[in-house]
Parts: C-alpha cells; sequence; structure tokens
C-alpha cells in the first residue's frame, strides 16, 4: 500500500502547526521520540526544531524528512517559490523559508501540507484504509481539507484549500466569519477561533444541546456535501482539536447531508454518510503520522 523506507535508518519528521509545531524520530512507521513547542516567528520556531533533530541524526544521517506544514505554502517542486509559506495571516510567516532550515541533515525532504499528510497517514494506518479516494479535514485553529485520489495527495497550482469555499448561509444567520480573507468561509464559519467569536465563549463551554450549534452544523454540512459532490471521496475523515472535541457536532451535520443532497445519489442515505464519514482513526496522532508518511516517501525516492 505504500513504499518501504529504502534503508533501515531512522526518519524525521516535522508537524508544523499553526499553534504549535512537533518534531519526531521514528523507526519505520513507529514514532520513538518527539517534542513540541509553540509555533512562534519562524527564526524562533524553525532553527529549534532542526537543532533538536541535528542532535539525534544518527551515524550516517537520517533516511529521510517529512515536512507537513500549515499552509497555504508552495509544495510544487518546480514554482520558484518551492518550500515557502505563501501569504498568510499569521505574522511573519509569509515568503518564510521552510525546507532551507533543514538542509543542513542532508537528507531527502518530502514537503506537503499537514492535512495531506494526516490524509495519507490515515490512509496507510487508520481509519482511511482501503480506501482510494479519501478527504481529512482537520478543524481547529484553522479548517483545512486533505484530499488523496488514487492515494496519493492532490497537488495543482497551489493545494487543496476547501476551507475557504463559501456555501449558503442557514436562514437567520448574521455572524459575519472571522476568516481574514473571505470572511464566511469554511474557516471563517468553523475553526476554533470562530466559534469562540460566535458563542463568545471557548466552544468547549457550550453544552452540546445549545441551539447556538444549529448554524455551525449547518454549516458542516455544508462543507461535507461540496466535498462529496466535488471530490466523490469513499472516505472523509474529521480531525482537529474541534472535529475531535465536538462529536455532536459532527453527528449533527452528517444528518443534515441527505437533504442538501435531496436525493442526487440515491444509494447514499443517513446510514451510508454515517460510515463514510468518521473521525480521524489516528486521533491527535494524525499529523505527526503525516509527517512519517511523508519521511518514508522522501527515503524511498
Amino acid at each position: 500500500m505504500h513504499p518501504p523506507p529504502s534503508s533501515d535508518r531512522p526518519l524525521a519528521g516535522i508537524e508544523l502547526g499553526g499553534t504549535k509545531a512537533i518534531a519526531l524520530v521514528a523507526v519505520g512507521s513507529t514514532i520513538r521520540e518527539q517534542v513540541s513547542l509553540p509555533t512562534r516567528w519562524p527564526d524562533e520556531t524553525l532553527p529549534p526544531l532542526a537543532e533538536w533533530l541535528a542532535e539525534r541524526a544518527p551515524d550516517g544521517g537520517f533516511g529521510g524528512l517529512g515536512l507537513a506544514t500549515f499552509g497555504p505554502a508552495r509544495i510544487g517542486r518546480d514554482h520558484p517559490d518551492f518550500g515557502q509559506i505563501a501569504v498568510t495571516p499569521k505574522p511573519g510567516w509569509s515568503g518564510a523559508a521552510l525546507v532551507a532550515p533543514f538542509a543542513a541533515l542532508g537528507c531527502p525532504i518530502a514537503l506537503d501540507t499537514d492535512v495531506n499528510a494526516a490524509a495519507l497517514a490515515e490512509y496507510r494506518w487508520g481509519a482511511g484504509q482501503g480506501a482510494t479516494s479519501l478527504a481529512y479535514i482537520t478543524i481547529g485553529t484553522g479548517l483545512g481539507v486533505g484530499l488523496l485520489v488514487e492515494g496519493r495527495p492532490v497537488h495543482g497550482r497551489l493545494h487543496p484549500e476547501a476551507g475557504h469555499l463559501q456555501w449558503r448561509r442557514a436562514p437567520g444567520d448574521d455572524f459575519a466569519g472571522a476568516c481574514a480573507f473571505h470572511g464566511d468561509c469554511g474557516e471563517g464559519l468553523l475553526c476554533g477561533p470562530a466559534l469562540a467569536a460566535r458563542f463568545g465563549q471557548p466552544p468547549a463551554d457550550v453544552p452540546a444541546d445549545d441551539p447556538r450549534w444549529n448554524p455551525v452544523a449547518h454549516d458542516f454540512a455544508q462543507l461535507l456535501a461540496s466535498l462529496i459532490l466535488t471530490v466523490s471521496p469513499q472516505k472523509i475523515l474529521v480531525g482537529g482539536g474541534v472535529g475531535l472535541g465536538a462529536p455532536h457536532l459532527l453527528a449533527a451535520a452528517i444528518e443534515r447531508v441527505p437533504a442538501l443532497l435531496n436525493g442526487y445519489f440515491p444509494d447514499v442515505d443517513l446510514a451510508v454518510l454515517e460510515q463514510t464519514i468518521r473521525p480521524a482513526g489516528l486521533g491527535a496522532q494524525a499529523g505527526p503520522m503525516g509527517a512519517v508518511a511523508l519521511a518514508i516517501d522522501a527515503a524511498a525516492t
């Protein structure tokens, strides 16, 4: 199902998130050691991660490094800005070089988005096993969607950014949204900071039966229906702090999807959707394991 490492040498991984960053050392698909630190300015975040890995590099170096990053990022090797963060509202990170700080490790490097990498990990070791196409949604500090087709992450002009899709709002919902670019796109409606702004309190403190969740479930269902209609994935897996921390939201969103599809897929009923759309099997480890999956691919190529 996936390429083996080209040697038995340990692998290195970086999961660079908007809030925290993780460096890890793995042997095969087993993480042996990892460290986490807050994602601050690039020069306060990337060098310490590279230093931590360098201190643990074996004789002969790592077999490969997997670098899974928040987006938007230039992941296409033919792009003149390959290996850089694109324009982002995260202060200090627009144009930040991601690959260069790790070049001294002297091993092959595979770069992709954190959500594409997590999708790859779920495909190989998690709830996506057996599927040839899947979408991985993470809802946390932001909202990202990773896509795999025939077991390969989707790349193009940039990379999938389905978290910034816009759709029909729930009747009467006048929340302006929190996305710096689009206001009420998916990220602006569903990510953790957006929910805190909508509720006026942390979403974890809002009871599951609070009616304020209803427009949120509507928005989430719109995202799920959009993915079904555009990508036709065999699995849609949901992770992230909000995605895993509010299971009632996922259940409420799934219940709304059949009405949105309105019979267009006669064989896709609620029972099918409940099997298709599931929490991420690797849980909070989907991200770090995504970095491992990229490292395995780097070592193999």
